[in-house]
């Protein structure tokens, strides 16, 4: 399990982190989310054993975070880490070596990961020479070549075609399969909805969201019914608690008031042919437009 205890840290009068605690047991995925500048970037340092909080402990399996336990942890970063000079056969070699790792185990998961991503003919090819998205799978399979009991995943499907999404996509849930407890980060908030059991939100350094997103989710307001059939909008427009109607062909998205008007939304519509009524669970996006933009106010 990973431990986050009440991390903080500051840069100066800056406080990046504040406060921060969560854990993540094996075969978990928590997502973190919040916009640039909201202390994503300080944590994972944190993690890492990059920099020390100025309070606060962080432990994996109940070690402290130091160089021998690095060597079980795996990190796409946002910035990218390649050497463009070398190639992927001696990138790859390099960095199984920092991870205490032997040359013939790195170059046999090399050989299985370049399969998995068909790049089976890239092996003697140098960084620099390679596409993009060439590049994000070779980030990719260096943060996994120690088979990580920690993987962070920042940003990592930056630059790949819905096809190679798929194939990292797989390897992810092979590792999650395998029990690595995995961080994931991304803009994209339909991955987040995807791949994660627990989901913190940070903004500014502090928590405003931290729970399973099946909790999250539950909890959180109801405010759109979808409606398939033949409603009389102008008619249903005159209620007080209808705030909005949207029609797509034969389909009504309903903005209600309060979820508490769901029951008299129901009984109205009966009188309608209605072929559908389904009360909309908010995505992650809008929960995470909906807690942050609030702050903005």
């Amino acid at each position: 399990m990973l431990k986050v205890n009440n991390i903080s840290k500051s840069f100066g009068k800056v406080k990046a982190v504040d406060d921060l605690s969560f854990c993540v047991d094996k075969g978990e995925i928590l997502g973190l989310l919040g916009e640039n500048g909201a202390g994503k970037t300080t944590t994972f340092r944190m993690i890492l054993g990059l920099i020390k909080p100025d309070k606060g402990d962080i432990s994996l399996f109940d070690k402290p975070i130091d160089y021998k336990v690095t060597d079980n942890i795996g990190f796409v970063t946002e910035e990218r880490s390649l050497l463009p000079s070398l190639t992927v056969k001696k990138q790859m070699l390099l960095y199984g070596n920092l991870k205490s790792m032997d040359d013939e185990t790195i170059l046999d998961r090399l050989d299985y990961y370049l399969d998995k991503f068909n790049m089976t003919n890239y092996k003697d090819t140098k960084i620099k020479e390679l596409s993009k998205g060439n590049k994000q799978k070779i980030q990719f399979i260096t943060a996994c070549i120690n088979y990580p009991k920690l993987l962070i995943l920042d940003e990592p499907f930056t630059g790949l075609d819905p096809i190679n999404v798929k194939l990292m996509k797989d390897c992810i849930y092979d590792l999650k399969k395998d029990g690595t407890i995995i961080i994931f980060s991304s803009h994209q908030m339909e991955y987040i909805e995807e791949f994660c059991e627990k989901m913190i939100i940070l903004n500014k350094g502090k928590t405003i969201v931290n729970d399973s997103v099946k909790n999250i989710k539950n909890s959180y307001k109801k405010e759109y019914i979808e409606v398939i059939g033949n409603i009389d909008k102008e008619e249903l427009n005159k209620k007080k608690y209808i705030k909005e109607i949207k029609k797509n062909k034969n389909t009504y998205l309903i903005k209600i008031e309060d979820e508490k008007y769901i029951d008299d939304l129901y009984k109205e519509l009966e009188k309608y042919n209605i072929l559908k009524y389904e009360i909309k669970t908010p995505t992650i996006s809008e929960i995470f437009i909906d807690k942050v933009g609030e702050l903005h106010e």
